[in-house]
């Protein structure tokens, strides 16, 4: 990877980073918003001291460590990334409330056109602001989106220090098992 200067880093803030998505997916991944790693890369979860990739595979959802560069392979395995906001910022504390409302409406609007078997917001406080449900907890939530269920998971930023890769791991599993289920369910098979 091309070392990225901070001046790189800074003209990549505002930018938006395309969602991976389709329709159907298993488990839709969704993040706070962009960093501006994400953004000057153009691949989600990018800054190096970000355990998503890691936890992803860690709970069983890919078959291997995947790379950043690498997140257009999620969809074969039925899994996808978005945002709660589009817009790049160094810090998810750039971001104004209503930022974090109109992404909730937007997202909404996303998984309700998109379908998705669950949306699992990463990160509880993100999932807090863009829904309105300061009581939230980390897990299944009561609210769904159309058809779609909502998990709840831990942030996978090096800045969350409550939870570690393998704590993280264990949470992402149980939502892997969930969205497996479900999956079953659907196909007419028994649990």
């Amino acid at each position: 990877m091309t070392r990225l200067t901070p001046a790189d880093l800074e003209a990549a803030r505002d930018r938006l980073v395309p969602d991976v998505v389709a329709d159907g997916l298993s488990v839709l991944f969704c993040g706070i918003n962009p960093g501006l790693m994400t953004a000057a890369t153009g691949h989600h979860f990018a800054r190096p001291g970000n355990r998503f990739w890691p936890v992803l595979h860690l709970s069983g959802f890919t078959p291997r460590l995947m790379k950043p560069s690498e997140q257009d392979e999620l969809l074969s395995y039925g899994l996808g990334i978005t945002n709660v906001v589009a817009r790049a910022t160094a810090r998810a504390d750039e971001l104004s409330a209503e930022e974090y409302r109109e992404g909730g409406r937007l997202l909404g609007e996303k998984v309700e056109r998109l379908r998705p078997g669950w949306l699992a917001v990463v990160g509880v406080t993100a999932y807090r602001a863009a829904f309105g449900d300061r009581k939230a907890q980390v897990g299944p939530q009561e609210r769904m989106i159309g058809a779609s269920r909502v998990w709840a998971l831990p942030n996978p930023s090096g800045l969350n220090a409550h939870w570690t890769a393998a704590t993280m791991a264990e949470e992402y599993a149980r939502l892997r098992a969930a969205a497996a289920e479900g999956q079953r369910v659907t196909a007419g098979l028994s649990p």
